[in-house]
C-alpha cells in the first residue's frame, strides 16, 4: 500500500524542481516572476514516462538527466550570449568564445574572482545533475502493487503518448507547421529550444560548406590597377572599439559624442581642401569579438562567427590588405590588445605588425586596456608614419581599445608633445574605483562607457587634425555596438567616417553618405562584407564595372 503522507512531500519537491528546470528562461527579458506561471508541457511527458517504465527507468533517467542538464547549460549560455552579444548561443560556432570570455572576465573582475566563478559554474552543473537524478528517482520509485502493475504501465504509457502528442503539436504550431484544434494549457519551451538549437547547428554546418566555397573565389584577384585613384597617399583605417549607433540614438551618449564629432568637423572644415563623408555599416555581431568585424571589412565576406573566421584564415581569399600590398602599399597594423603570438596577422595581409610589446609603452595599464589610445596613435606616428619602413605609401589598420570594457579608468587627452613613453598616464591609470566596484552599478557603467567612447573619438579626430598638412585618406569606424544593457539598442549598426583630400573623397560621392562627421540616421547601412569590394571599386580604375552578388551571408 502506498503511504502517500510519507512520499507526497518528496514528490511535490521533485516536481517543483523539474518545473523550474523546464521553465528556466534563456533571455534576460524573460527573467520575470511571470515565468513561474508557465506550465511546461514536457513535465507530464516526463512524469508519465517515469511511471510507465519501471524496468527501464534507470536508463531513461540517465538519458533524461543528461539532456535536461545540457539544455539547462544551453539556456545559461543563451542568457549570457543575449546579454553580451544580442543573440542566442550557437553550439556549432561559439565554443571558441570560451577563451575570449575568460580573457574579458578575468580582466574585468580579476583572476581570483574569475576562477571562483568558473568553479561555482562547474559545481552548479554537478548540483543540477544530482538534483535532477534525485527528482526523477522519486517518481520512478512510485510503483503500484504487483496485481495492478500491467494496468498501471499500460495506462501511463498511453498518457505518455498522449501528452507527448500535445507537446509535439504545440511545438509544431509555434513553428507555423500546423494549427491545433484547441490551445494546449502551456508551452513546450525547453523541447522547442532543444529542437531549435539542433536545427541551428545543422543549418550552420551547411552554411559553412557554402561559405567555404565562397571563400575560394575573389572578384578582385588579379585585377589591376587597384587603388590608383588615391594618388599614392597613405590610407589609415582606425577602428574605435564598441563605437556604435547608440552614440547617436541614445540620449545618454548622443549629446557628448555628437558634440565631439561636430567640434572636429568644424575644425577640419576650416581647410577647404579637406572633405568628410559619414555613413553606417552593419556589423556581424554586438558586444565583442572585434576580430569578426575587422575580418569582414578586410575579406569582403560575412564573418559572423569563429568558425567562419577560421575558414577564412585557411582559404586563399585575399584581404583588402593583400590587395593593397599588390597595389604598391606597405601594409601594417597597430594592435595594442595583442599580447601573445598572433600568426593570423600575416595571413590577413599585414607586412608590419606592431603589437602591445612593440609600441614602447612604459606606463601602467588601464586594467584590461594595455595603453591609452592617444599613445597608440603617437606610437603609429613615431614608428611608421615618421619612420617609413620603405618608400611605399602606408596602408594601416589601427585598433583603438580605450573604449573596450571595463571602461575603468578612462584616460584624459593631453598635449601630444607630452605623450612620451606613456608614464605621463600613470596617475590617471591608478585613479577611479576598480572594475569590480564600478560594475555593481549599471548606470555608472554606462557613464564610464560614455566617457570612454568620447575619449576615443577625441584621440582619433585629434590625430587626424594633426595630419592636414599632408592629408592621408582616413577611415574612422566602429567595430561593433556595445552590449545591449549598455547601448540600450538592438541595432548592429556602427558609424563610419571618411576624411581626406577633397578630390579623393569625391570618389565616394555616389555612396550617398552624409557630408561631415555626423551621419544622417536615414542613410541606408551596408553590411560590413560589402565594404571591401565597394571601396576597391571607388578607388581603382581597373575595377570591374559590375560587382558580383554578395557571397553567402548570415544575418546578425
Amino acid at each position: 500500500m502506498i503511504r502517500w503522507w510519507l512520499i507526497l512531500p518528496g514528490l511535490i519537491a521533485a516536481t517543483a524542481l523539474l518545473h523550474l528546470v523546464l521553465i528556466q528562461p534563456n533571455h534576460p527579458g524573460a527573467m520575470t516572476w511571470q515565468a513561474l506561471l508557465l506550465f511546461p508541457l514536457e513535465l507530464p511527458v516526463i512524469l508519465f514516462a517515469l511511471l510507465a517504465l519501471p524496468g527501464r527507468a534507470r536508463l531513461f533517467r540517465v538519458v533524461l538527466v543528461v539532456i535536461l542538464t545540457t539544455v539547462a547549460m544551453l539556456k545559461v549560455a543563451d542568457y549570457a550570449s543575449f546579454t553580451a552579444y544580442g543573440r542566442s548561443f550557437n553550439p556549432a560556432t561559439d565554443l571558441g568564445l570560451i577563451d575570449a570570455s575568460w580573457q574579458l572576465g578575468s580582466g574585468a573582475i580579476g583572476v581570483p574572482l574569475a576562477v571562483l566563478a568558473v568553479i561555482v559554474a562547474f559545481l552548479t552543473i554537478l548540483l543540477t545533475a544530482a538534483l535532477l537524478w534525485w527528482a526523477t528517482g522519486r517518481w520512478a520509485r512510485l510503483q503500484p502493487p504487483a496485481p495492478l502493475a500491467p494496468l498501471w504501465r499500460r495506462g501511463f504509457a498511453g498518457l505518455t503518448v498522449l501528452s507527448a502528442a500535445v507537446m509535439v503539436g504545440q511545438i509544431g504550431e509555434s513553428k507555423g507547421k500546423w494549427q491545433m484544434p484547441v490551445d494546449p494549457p502551456g508551452a513546450a519551451f525547453t523541447a522547442r529550444l532543444a529542437y531549435d538549437r539542433a536545427v541551428l547547428t545543422r543549418d550552420t554546418l551547411q552554411e559553412l560548406v557554402a561559405f567555404t566555397r565562397a571563400a575560394q573565389s575573389d572578384p578582385f584577384d588579379g585585377v589591376t590597377p587597384l587603388l590608383d585613384h588615391i594618388g599614392g597617399r597613405d590610407v589609415l583605417m582606425i577602428f574605435v572599439e564598441s563605437y556604435g549607433r547608440a552614440s547617436f540614438d541614445n540620449d545618454l551618449y548622443a549629446p557628448t559624442h555628437v558634440a565631439t564629432l561636430q567640434a572636429a568637423e568644424s575644425a577640419l572644415a576650416e581647410d577647404p581642401d579637406i572633405a568628410m563623408r559619414s555613413g553606417w555599416l552593419t556589423a556581424p555581431m554586438i558586444g565583442g569579438q572585434s576580430w569578426l568585424a575587422h575580418s569582414s571589412i578586410a575579406s569582403g565576406l560575412w564573418i559572423s562567427n569563429q568558425t567562419r573566421y577560421r575558414t577564412l584564415l585557411a582559404s586563399p581569399r585575399k584581404t583588402l590588405f593583400d590587395l593593397a600590398r599588390e597595389a604598391g602599399y606597405h601594409t601594417a597594423t597597430v594592435v595594442p590588445a595583442i599580447v601573445q603570438d598572433w600568426p593570423e596577422g600575416v595571413r590577413l595581409g599585414f607586412e608590419t605588425i606592431l603589437a602591445a610589446a612593440d609600441l614602447g609603452y612604459e606606463g601602467l595599464p588601464f586594467n584590461w586596456v594595455t595603453m591609452p589610445d592617444q599613445f597608440t596613435l603617437s606610437a603609429y606616428d613615431r614608428l611608421l608614419a615618421q619612420s617609413r619602413p620603405d618608400d611605399r605609401p602606408l596602408f594601416t589598420e589601427i585598433a583603438l581599445i580605450s573604449s573596450h570594457a571595463p571602461w575603468v579608468p578612462v584616460p584624459e587627452m593631453i598635449d601630444w608633445a607630452d605623450v612620451g613613453n606613456g608614464t605621463v598616464f600613470n596617475e590617471v591609470a591608478q585613479s577611479d574605483d576598480p572594475p569590480d566596484v564600478v560594475w555593481r552599478d549599471r548606470d555608472r557603467v554606462r557613464d564610464q562607457y560614455r566617457q570612454a567612447i568620447d575619449y576615443a573619438l577625441q584621440a582619433a579626430t585629434g590625430y587626424t587634425l594633426r595630419q592636414t598638412d599632408d592629408m592621408p585618406l582616413v577611415i574612422i569606424l566602429g567595430d561593433h555596438q556595445s552590449a545591449n544593457f549598455v547601448s540600450g539598442s538592438d541595432s548592429f549598426d556602427v558609424p563610419i567616417h571618411v576624411i581626406g583630400p577633397r578630390e579623393v573623397v569625391a570618389r565616394i560621392d555616389g555612396w550617398g553618405w552624409t557630408p561631415g562627421l555626423v551621419p544622417d540616421g536615414d542613410v541606408a547601412p551596408w553590411t560590413m562584407d560589402l565594404f571591401r569590394d565597394r571601396f576597391l571599386k571607388a578607388f581603382s580604375s581597373g575595377a570591374p564595372d559590375v560587382l558580383p552578388k554578395p557571397p553567402v551571408r548570415l544575418t546578425p
